[in-house]
């Protein structure tokens, strides 16, 4: 089943919602689309929008710092958390197809346009120029890095702190390697932004075999009725302290 939400209804008026949705691995796959505005009720700022951001409702400018989609996926435990960029259609079609084959809760944040009231909030991504120096995408078990020809950059991690090189100045075994199993540094990856660092786009973070919120209920059922056979109904809603009138 698919959930397609936008970054105000997912991560503020629907916060809570998707934050239990999340945590519990319930099998569903959540599009969160992300053009940091509301768009729909005419232009305030949201959840996503940037610090300073002028809208009609902060006319001197947001004093919120922006949330991240995928950091706040990855807290609340999502099984599986990708980004992709609603220009880039055919990353945006095999990341729809990889999330919608995940057996629990799947996150994908799609950094989306908004042409009436907030266009080309991803510039960065779109203008060819700039798409080459800050579009990340990553692939497991392979070096992070990006980038034309000898201008080509990479990360390395010196601890927990992330660190763009030059690919030709470092071995390739000092690059950090993508371990989209790993949750801790999906996290570190999804904090990056330009223009310090990269845009990371593609799976963060999966991990398979996870029981679902549903598969436990299941589970439960299953024993209850082994433990001591099949519930009669009627004899449960009569049970207890009940009272009959007339």
């Amino acid at each position: 089943m698919f959930v397609v939400t936008g970054d105000g209804d997912g991560l503020s008026i629907g916060g809570n919602h998707l934050l239990h949705v999340l945590r519990r691995n319930v099998d569903v796959t959540i599009l969160l689309f992300n053009n940091r505005i509301y768009g729909l009720t005419k232009g305030q700022y949201s959840p996503t929008s940037e610090l300073g951001k002028v809208t009609k409702s902060t006319p001197m400018g947001s004093a919120d710092r922006p949330l991240s989609p995928c950091v706040f996926a990855l807290a609340a435990g999502a099984t599986y958390v990708a980004r992709t960029v609603d220009r880039s259609i055919g990353h945006m079609e095999e990341t729809l197809k990889r999330a919608s084959r995940h057996k629990g809760a799947a996150f994908v944040e799609i950094l989306q346009n908004c042409n009436v009231y907030n266009d080309l909030a991803w510039n960065v991504l779109y203008d060819k120029d700039s798409k080459t120096q800050f579009e990340l995408r990553l692939e497991h078990g392979k070096p992070i890095t990006w980038g034309p020809g000898d201008d080509r950059r990479g990360l390395v991690l010196e601890g927990l702190k992330p660190k763009v090189v030059k690919t030709k100045d470092v071995p390739e075994s000092a690059l950090w390697v993508h371990d989209e199993t790993d949750r801790a540094t999906a996290t570190l990856l999804a904090q990056l932004w330009a223009p310090e660092y990269p845009i990371p786009l593609g799976t963060l973070l999966s991990q398979e075999g996870e029981t679902t919120y549903e598969g436990i209920l299941v589970q439960q059922e299953q024993k209850a009725i082994s433990d001591r056979g099949p519930g009669d109904i009627a004899k449960l809603l009569m049970s207890g302290e009940t009272w009959k009138i007339g």
